[in-house]
């Protein structure tokens, strides 16, 4: 979904420049470059572990939603954890996303690692009172019933929520900055076994509240994602304050001191893209406590958000692909068909679990919804069809224009999409012709398939300053 969960942008780093920061999780062996044209095979190689790490991050929001599922009053929980909380967290924590950006370009020493440091924590630390003014004060009441539009009942768990989340943004702000700073070290195996660190540590919560059963499922779902973040926040703080000793010199080669103002200047472009591609998260909501079925639409959405993300991840992960083969000789041929076959193949594999039983398999058995949440679910899930084919496209598209340094078309891309987003959801508010979860889901599709053109539009910028 649009800005739902963590999408291509939010995981995008970018130097001033423009250009690439390598992803978290790269392939451990360099694809060998040819003389020749790159083909299909190459692009593979590049692809599938990227893919793989993208697949394995997916499956957190649909494992935190089955367990959540399978606890006492799942539908209120799920409509609190996935129509405020989680929409609410990610918002806060859009300005901290391009850290690892920021510090993977510019910890080139140590003094300039410190320099970064502390914006770094000046920004996490203000944006968590944030956190806390609405976790803590009747500020939350007048976010979630006044501009949401919530329903009652999901207030109380979504404030506990809230409130166990509060460690989220200054533990993710720190790690996605020493991130950056193992990245600038060559030292990408060590992110990579910390995001595996994760994963353990949010299952450890899911397992107890599954042997618990008593515990309120918000608690267990925001306990997951709080620990999770924590646990690999000081797992890469440990290995980051050995290697900044062992690799990075005192000062600036270049002499020149990291101030607060340049950090700014690098920084604030970095910060507005996930920011503007967040807030479709918060309207998601909103739309959705307007329509019929607002409860339960809200309490399916995390569900078939997670499985939604789970099949368009791979996509996401061509991002990197794109990136990386963009100034290749015979690249944009080959990519472009790699593109069109994968994300046809994966748009079918959509199909064949959207309209066959096995959607019904999935959110009834696996995900244990209730019986009467199962078909609005299946219903909603269908209007994914076109997202895993879309996802390679932007992923195409942005990479391309990434690696000409163009930047600011694929912030307009992302604006695009929201735009018709929230202009889509609008009008399916007005008119009611189907439930929340799936005019959610119909307005994330139509948003996706704006960002695809404008890119595909942008895209003649490129072949503009090729040919000349």
């Amino acid at each position: 979904m649009s800005g739902s969960l963590p999408n291509a942008q939010s995981e995008t780093a970018l130097d001033a420049a423009g250009q690439r920061i390598p992803h978290l999780m790269p392939p451990e062996e360099p694809v060998p470059s040819d003389d020749g044209p790159v083909g299909f095979m190459t692009i593979l190689r590049t692809w599938w572990p990227l893919a793989g790490s993208w697949l394995l991050m997916g499956v957190e929001l649909p494992a935190i939603a089955a367990v959540m599922s399978r606890l006492n009053d799942a539908e209120v929980q799920l409509a609190a954890f996935g129509g405020l909380v989680f929409p609410l967290a990610l918002l806060i924590e859009a300005p901290i996303m391009m850290m690892l950006a920021a510090s993977a370009a510019l910890s080139t020493d140590r003094a300039s690692y410190r320099a970064l440091q502390n914006f770094m924590l000046k920004l996490a630390i203000g944006l968590t009172v944030l956190h806390g003014l609405l976790a803590f004060t009747p500020l939350l009441d007048v976010i979630a019933i006044g501009v949401l539009g919530v329903p009652e009942e999901v207030l109380g768990p979504g404030r506990l929520g809230l409130q166990i989340m509060l460690p989220w943004t200054l533990a993710i702000a720190d790690r996605r900055f020493n991130q950056g700073a193992l990245i600038k070290c060559g030292m990408q195996r060590q992110v990579a076994i910390g995001t595996v660190v994760r994963l353990l540590s949010t299952a450890t919560p899911l397992c107890i509240g599954i042997m618990v059963g008593s515990i309120p499922g918000i608690v267990i779902g925001t306990s997951a994602l709080s620990t999770g973040v924590v646990v690999e926040c000081i797992y890469i703080r440990i290995v980051t304050h050995r290697t900044i000793k062992a690799k990075l010199p005192m000062t600036s080669p270049d002499g020149k001191e990291l101030t607060n103002r340049r950090i700014l200047s690098f920084y604030v472009p970095l910060a507005i893209t996930p920011l503007v591609a967040l807030l479709s998260q918060p309207i998601g909501s909103a739309g959705i406590s307007r329509m019929p079925n607002a409860l339960a639409s809200l309490a399916v959405w995390p569900a078939v958000a997670g499985l939604s993300f789970a099949l368009r991840s791979i996509g996401v992960a061509f991002n990197e692909v794109s990136v990386r083969h963009a100034g290749d000789r015979g690249s944009l041929r080959s990519m472009s068909q790699f593109a069109w076959v994968m994300g046809t193949a994966f748009s079918l594999l959509l199909a064949i679990v959207a309209f066959t039983p096995i959607a019904g398999w999935w959110f009834g058995s696996v995900t244990d919804l209730d019986a009467e949440l199962v078909p609005l679910a299946c219903t909603a899930f269908a209007w994914t069809l076109l997202l895993p084919w879309t996802s390679f496209q932007i992923s195409l598209y942005q990479g391309v224009l990434v690696h000409h340094r163009m930047t600011r078309q694929v912030t307009e891309s992302v604006i695009v999409n929201v735009t018709f987003f929230t202009g889509s959801l609008l009008l399916l508010t007005i008119f009611d012709p189907m439930d929340g979860a799936s005019a959610a889901m119909l307005a994330t599709t139509i948003g996706v398939l704006a960002h695809v053109a404008w890119l595909r539009y942008r895209m003649r910028l490129v072949h503009s300053r090729m040919t000349h």
